[in-house]
């Protein structure tokens, strides 16, 4: 029994949080999470925390948004009972495939100015949608210091009297009445009484554009939009709610944690992947090892290496070029699976697009069973349809998430426990223990 310490656990795994309780050999922290009619999240912690040391244990699955609010209300409650630490032990993290790259591909951010380009050849997506420092069009031809000018003398004919229509008399070497009559004499010289000017704003309204500019308006290679910065503002969330340290497993991307000012572990699913591989596939020296896409390739080639297994990788093409045998339409194989066991290994299984359409094109290429195991199986709108429409023979998935219904619906699924792994990381970290020497082998 590990004293000291209270496991409070959230609404999206209940059945995590007794597995976690009953391995540490604590009950479960009394408290009632619910919401109001409105929507809003209400939460009352029963039992004391004051001076305790509080792991807050909510799964980024189901209702995402909902559970990571409840999970910031609690963290905060915590801190606002004078718990000693707070560490939120999230098995899915929320938002961990959201990376931050506010560019496409095609655009990067530029340190200076380009000293190649035409500085006239600019479009609307050439530049970022967000307003510049500079001006983005002619605008009026004095500025807004001469329209203020203008209107400030108009106040003055005003209160002077002058406002029977009469215009009054006007210097002609000013720097506006010079800049007026340029104006003028453009206008006059391209036979048209004003000159015509347009915003980028008038992009999104084609109808009031003349065929010359839409020509000019033809999109670039460049900035083509903005996208929000999830992953730190999630890690800002959590932070600011008061956590002062984050579990988890299997992030997407590790770099995901940067993002944070507190300490993260990222524990690793990898050792339950691989004590299926040498307990439940016969023959499993003799199977491959495959990436679905280059994204996993690092993460199953550490498998491979450490089973002294053979590897292949599916490289996904989207250039357009020739379907052949070697190809099922965009993804190609790189590596020889004919009759052999072939064993997918990726870190999250979404709408399971990718494993089915991986797991298609290794039995054309010859192989003769086809294994799937994924650290989270989310398996969100038809992937279940999916997968059991599909060339997999088996489906091996952790409990990061629930999968009660899931197992009820897909027979070729198969799930491996992550509470104890949990627990004992929840143990080692309360008494100061390394976390690294787990997965030592």
């Amino acid at each position: 029994m590990v004293r000291n310490i209270v496991i409070l656990g959230g609404n999206s795994h209940p059945q995590l949080v007794e597995i976690v309780c009953s391995t540490l050999g604590v009950p479960p922290c009394q408290r009632i999470l619910t919401k109001f009619s409105v929507g809003e999240s209400r939460l009352e912690i029963q039992d004391s925390v004051r001076g305790k040391d509080v792991y807050i244990i909510q799964s980024g699955s189901g209702k995402v948004n909902d559970n990571f609010i409840d999970l910031c209300v609690m963290i905060s409650a915590c801190k606002t009972g004078s718990a000693k630490r707070v560490t939120a032990v999230l098995p899915l993290f929320p938002y961990s495939r959201q990376p931050d790259v506010p560019y496409n591909k095609a655009g990067a951010p530029l340190a200076k100015a380009p000293t190649d380009v035409n500085r006239h050849d600019f479009t609307f997506e050439s530049r970022p949608t967000t307003p510049g420092a500079a001006p983005q069009t002619p605008g009026l031809a004095n500025g807004i210091d001469g329209l203020q000018r203008k209107l400030g003398m108009t106040t003055l004919d005003q209160q002077n009297g002058l406002s029977n229509g009469i215009t009054p008399p006007r210097r002609s070497d000013t720097l506006d009445s010079s800049q007026s009559a340029s104006t003028s004499t453009d206008a006059a010289r391209v036979g048209s009484p004003v000159a015509q000017t347009f915003t980028t704003h008038d992009y999104q309204n084609p109808t009031i554009l003349s065929n010359n500019v839409k020509n000019f308006f033809q999109p670039k290679p460049g900035y083509k939009q903005w996208v929000a910065q999830a992953g730190t503002l999630v890690a800002d969330l959590l932070t600011c709610a008061g956590a002062d340290h984050i579990i988890t497993m299997d992030l997407h991307d590790p770099q995901y944690q940067g993002y944070f000012d507190i300490p993260v572990d990222n524990l690793y699913g990898k050792a339950l992947l691989k004590r299926y591989i040498q307990q439940n596939i016969p023959d499993y020296k003799e199977a491959v090892v495959v990436s679905p896409d280059a994204g996993g390739a690092k993460r199953a080639t550490a498998i491979a290496d450490d089973l002294n297994m053979d590897f292949a990788l599916i490289h996904k093409e989207r250039r357009p070029t020739r379907i052949t045998d070697r190809q099922n339409a965009t993804m190609m194989l790189v590596g020889d699976v004919e009759g052999k066991t072939c064993i997918l290994v990726d870190d999250l299984a979404d709408t399971s697009n990718t494993i089915t359409r991986a797991a298609k094109l290794l039995k054309k290429e010859g192989a003769t069973q086809v294994y799937a195991l994924i650290t989270h199986g989310v398996f969100s709108g038809d992937a279940i349809d999916r997968i059991n429409a599909s060339a997999l023979d088996k489906v091996v998935v952790t409990n990061s998430v629930p999968q009660e219904e899931h197992c009820r619906l897909c027979p070729k699924l198969e799930v491996l426990e992550v509470g104890l792994v949990f627990a004992e990381a929840i143990r080692r970290v309360h008494h100061g223990e390394s976390i690294s020497s787990l997965f030592w082998e």
